[in-house]
């Protein structure tokens, strides 16, 4: 298999989390000295805290600061001992208030990560399986993680997808015994609810349907007793359910705690519960803050504190209702989301509100997807209704004036989170404009000569090229094999021309960079269902090119406005197409453009290096080999100058009907050797048109040895005007590939007919790139831009990613 550098899910989040911290909106350090609740000072400024998950402010209340300095008096800062030896003297009065609260008794735990570290690997039975909603908390995702090393299967849906769940059933059902689909009660960044009567009654259709949330954002402002939004929803809990809630954020101690009905199970999970059993337990002061929370939980106080807030949270629905704010999943909890669409949009947001003396929080991916941006503004009985009014006025303020500082509107945020539009009105341009930009659908409107000047130097999209591509890919009846065409020209009011592309609609693999482990297993899937993890992609260049897709004039002073004007005509276009996927690539690592377009909600991805050989001009071996460096050349000496005696070399400009098939055979086995780079696989037919195009030729190898068989190697080839030459495709006889060092000789015979042709540029693609360094190919980092519409597939190759790299550790 082709060795490719595959991007490091772990270095996206860093890249996005770091711009964000640059930008000064994560990270930060409160500097009170005093705490109220109410404000938090940052960097020498005071400000409203609109950022809490403290939402009725218990953390404040004098009663449990009361008794959590009386604990320390009484008990010291910490009780060092398993609970499964001993609990301190606390535990037992709060294990019997909670059971009052709920009337189930709890399981309480360290912290609610924890808390599913110790249940779900304990809960699951190997033959049982898990179906996750891809918003749960990652505290839920992490713990299933240690389940698939059991070989327990872990699904995943797109959010709140009832439709994507029922398949998920069906496809388990007749394979495991239980299925546990995990959820928030109520989620963190857009404040929305789990759909709760319609699991239930999946649960009733569904009878080996189980249901496990995690409510630490439902606690305590919801339900009889403050026990929460699941509580409040179902009533009673039934057999078949689990709920994770919280002692902390709106309790206002810490811990977590875990209710189910069978008691069984609960020994279970307490005798052999992974932290439980190893962690140290609940510090004193935090047991006794949570019993005073408790009592308070316990009297009618907790009615009219929950009344209090809800009377804030309707006051600022009803403020909000007055403007025009794109606020994500208007309901009744605490948490708002106001979308903003790219990150550059909400650090210029932020600031202002910062400027203002309000302080909120960023939601940014992976959180939520990068083109999904937000703001997260969460109430607490500290804020007052002034402070309510202030911040609602500041918000229709200065949202208007971040918008036009970052080019953006709130057409384009309600278009990146699918809201109604009809609110929303565009700003006129009272500017002369600058720049226009024209689309094309074909390369026969374009003229031959403006495309080969600005794009046709590279690869195979000089404007025959495209010819080839179009009549190709354009019409072909296979719907994996079939791209829709896009050509955008940008110029000034001039003439001039700024900035050239072309971008694909089509359909791609979810999994196209992922490891090959993870190919592979998705493989066996496609063998039953063939669009499995496939999602609809609008992509500059195309899946059959490699190079830089995009040309910029970069001494052009309106160069920056061009690319900000084809990033809103692609997104205008990904809108209208409902593409899942926004893909720009191949860009160099270290591009001049990166910020722009980071910044207008792209998140960036490393892509497998780029192999290219320049400039070389020899006349033997010998003098190619001076172009190497000394063990290049010792590796030629003993791995391809001696193995080349052992073919007849022909080069084709067509193929006969026999040939094509042969040739396609060969395609086929390197195509099945190789999910390094996962595509969909190529018709014979586009190889017959390649036999038809004047610019393709093919470069055969027959074993000497074996006169009767037919060639073992070819290589599909693209002579670009432009001086370029491209080995586009390769095919192989892998019965011969080791022992005659095969590949090896396609590379050198292809670097060798490129020199005969006087074609100063080879384009040698994406792959093996180490074996193409060694004959002096310069290695090139390239990345891509992304948008999607959510974090689904993204988070799901991650997953799978980790599952393999773990199981092959």
């Amino acid at each position: 298999m082709a060795k490719i550098k595959h991007n490091n899910f772990i270095d996206t989040v860093d890249e996005v989390l770091s711009g964000a911290k640059k930008e000064g909106v994560l990270h930060l350090y409160a500097e009170d000295k005093i705490l109220t609740g109410r404000t938090i000072k940052i960097k020498g400024k005071e400000m409203f805290h609109f950022g809490t998950t403290g939402y009725l402010g218990l953390e404040q209340d004098i009663r449990l600061k009361q008794a959590a300095i009386a604990a320390i008096n009484n008990y010291g800062t910490q009780f060092p001992l398993s609970k499964s030896y001993i609990s301190h003297p606390l535990y037992s009065e709060l294990e019997q208030k909670i059971e009052l609260m709920y009337g189930i008794p709890p399981i309480i735990t360290k912290n609610s990560t924890l808390g599913h570290l110790a249940v779900i690997p304990t809960l699951l039975r190997d033959e049982d399986a898990v179906i996750m909603d891809h918003q749960v908390h990652w505290s839920v995702q992490n713990a299933c993680q240690l389940l698939k090393l059991r070989g327990i299967p872990v699904e995943m849906i797109r959010h709140s997808n009832l439709d994507m769940l029922e398949d998920k059933i069906k496809q388990l059902i007749t394979k495991c015994n239980k299925i546990w689909y995990m959820a928030d009660g109520v989620y963190s960044m857009f404040g929305d609810y789990a759909p709760i009567p319609e699991l239930l009654a999946l649960t009733q259709k569904y009878p080996q349907l189980n249901l496990y949330f995690d409510d630490v954002h439902g606690m305590s402002w919801r339900g009889k007793n403050g026990t929460g939004f699941i509580f409040d929803a179902i009533k009673e809990l039934p057999e078949n359910c689990i709920v994770v809630s919280t002692l902390s954020k709106t309790f206002g101690a810490s811990g977590a705690t875990v209710f189910c009905r069978n008691q069984k199970l609960r020994d279970k999970i307490k005798n052999f519960g992974g932290p439980l059993t190893f962690s140290a337990q609940l510090e004193p002061a935090s047991v006794a803050a949570a019993i005073a929370s408790a009592d308070i939980h316990l009297s009618p106080e907790i009615e009219l504190k929950q009344k209090v807030l809800a009377d804030k949270i309707d006051y600022f629905n009803q403020l909000l209702s007055n403007g025009n704010l794109p606020i994500i999943s208007k309901n009744d909890s605490p948490v708002f989301f106001l979308g903003m669409g790219t990150p550059a949009t909400a650090y210029k947001f932020v600031h202002r509100l910062f400027e203002e003396g309000f302080f909120l929080n960023l939601g940014i991916y992976p959180a939520v997807p990068i083109k999904n941006t937000g703001i997260r503004i969460t109430l607490s009985s500290h804020n007052k209704l002034e402070d309510i009014t202030a911040l609602a006025d500041a918000m229709e303020y200065h949202f208007p004036k971040a918008l036009e500082e970052t080019n953006s509107s709130e057409i384009k945020i309600r278009r990146a989170f699918g809201m109604d539009n009809k609110k929303a009105e565009n700003i006129s341009q009272s500017k002369e404009q600058e720049l226009f930009i024209e689309e094309k659908n074909t390369i026969q409107d374009i003229e031959k000569s403006a495309w080969n000047q600005y794009m046709g130097k590279q690869n195979i999209f000089d404007w025959d090229g495209i010819v080839y591509l179009e009549k190709t890919f354009s019409q072909h009846p296979d719907p994996t094999n079939q791209w829709d065409f896009y050509y955008y020209i940008i110029k000034d009011n001039k003439g001039i021309i700024v900035l050239m592309t072309f971008v694909t609609y089509g359909l791609w693999k979810d999994d196209m960079l992922a490891t090959e482990s993870v190919s592979i297993h998705l493989e066996e899937i496609r063998k039953t269902n063939p669009l499995y993890l496939t999602s609809r992609v609008l992509g500059m260049g195309s899946l059959f090119t490699e190079g830089e897709h995009c040309f910029i004039n970069q001494e052009h002073p309106l160069a920056e406005k061009a690319l900000k004007l084809l990033l809103d005509k692609l997104e205008e276009k990904f809108n209208d197409l409902n593409a899942d996927m926004l893909v720009l690539r191949d860009f160099e690592k270290d591009n001049s453009y990166n910020k722009i377009i980071v910044d207008q909600g792209y998140f960036k991805i490393d892509m497998p290096e780029s192999c290219v050989i320049e400039n070389q001009v020899w006349h033997s071996h010998e003098e190619f080999t001076k172009t190497l460096s000394l063990r290049s050349r010792k590796h030629f000496n003993k791995e391809i100058e001696p193995y080349e005696k052992y073919y007849d070399v022909v080069i084709k400009d067509k193929l006969s009907k026999s040939e094509i098939g042969r040739a396609y055979q060969l395609y086929n086995n390197v195509k099945d050797n190789n999910c390094a780079i996962n595509t969909f696989r190529y018709t014979q037919e586009i190889f017959e048109n390649m036999n038809e195009s004047p610019n393709w030729e093919f470069i055969v190898l027959a074993l000497k040895v074996e006169p009767e068989n037919p060639f073992v190697g070819v290589m599909f080839c693209y002579k670009n005007d432009n001086h370029t030459y491209v080995p586009e495709l390769i095919g192989m006889d892998y019965k011969w590939a080791k022992e005659y060092q095969l590949y090896r000789q396609l590379l050198f015979q292809t670097i060798k007919r490129a020199n005969d042709l006087q074609l100063q540029k080879i384009d040698f693609g994406v792959s093996a790139s180490f074996e193409k360094r060694k004959l002096g190919a310069r290695i090139i980092p390239k990345v891509a831009y992304v948008q999607t519409r959510d974090n689904y597939a993204m988070e799901l190759m991650n997953t799978l990613q980790n599952d393999y790299k773990s199981i092959a550790k």
